[in-house]
């Protein structure tokens, strides 16, 4: 009995231990499972201002978190929040509105934001190079101008505006018509060769009336 309560002395701290150590693991799993928060996937559809059509680019996000989303081109988005989370909503011509995630019991939220116009008006600045308006009259009436010349006949050469024509590279809509009229070009030669309209008899026919009728 001696030996066994000897042992049984030596074997308790060992087991205060263990016991202490499977609470303490217990108690630390039961903190972070009340400490962790619910996951909430938000969902919703941004409005404009007088609008049933969603508004396409607005900035869903929060801030403290660092995530986000953008509405696609019918106004929805969707993400996944936590409780408390504060979003903002945002865009460009519009206020910010703030929205904060409930405790609900599903595991999703819909949510419909209707955007507040900002606009800002600003008064009219007219702006002169001339401190008074008198200064202004004086300076226009001591300006010596040809009105009463006719325009140098030089600059109507048509030599001149012929080279102005050839030399003057095309402009954006320019460009944009030669593309455009090629790739419609392509477009009717990619099933077969381009007809030649010498080689149509129907069109002789009708060169040869057509003179007639000129010589009546």
């Amino acid at each position: 009995m001696t030996k066994e309560k000897a042992f049984y002395k030596r074997l308790s701290p060992f087991i205060l231990c263990v016991l202490l150590s499977v609470v303490a693991i217990m108690v630390s799993s039961q903190a972070q499972a009340q400490g962790k928060k619910k996951v909430i996937q938000l969902s919703g559809i941004v409005l404009g201002e007088d609008s049933v059509a969603g508004v396409p680019g607005v900035n869903v996000y929060v801030p403290k978190a660092g995530r986000g989303t953008s509405t696609n081109r019918l106004g929805y988005f969707s993400m996944p929040t936590l409780v408390g989370d504060e979003i903002v909503i945002s865009a460009v011509g519009y206020r910010k509105q703030y929205y904060t995630i409930p405790d609900t019991e599903t595991d999703n939220l819909t949510i419909l934001v209707e955007l507040v116009s900002d606009t800002t008006f600003l008064e009219t600045v007219e702006i002169m190079p001339f401190p008074t308006e008198e200064i202004f009259k004086e300076a226009v009436l001591a300006l010596n101008l040809p009105v009463d010349e006719d325009v140098n006949s030089q600059n109507l050469n048509d030599e001149l505006l012929a080279l102005m024509v050839q030399t003057t590279p095309m402009d954006g809509y320019a460009n944009y018509r030669f593309y455009m009229d090629n790739w419609a070009t392509y477009q009717n030669d990619r099933f077969g060769p381009r007809p030649n309209p010498l080689l149509n008899p129907f069109n002789w026919a009708r060169f040869f009336k057509s003179l007639k009728s000129k010589k009546k």
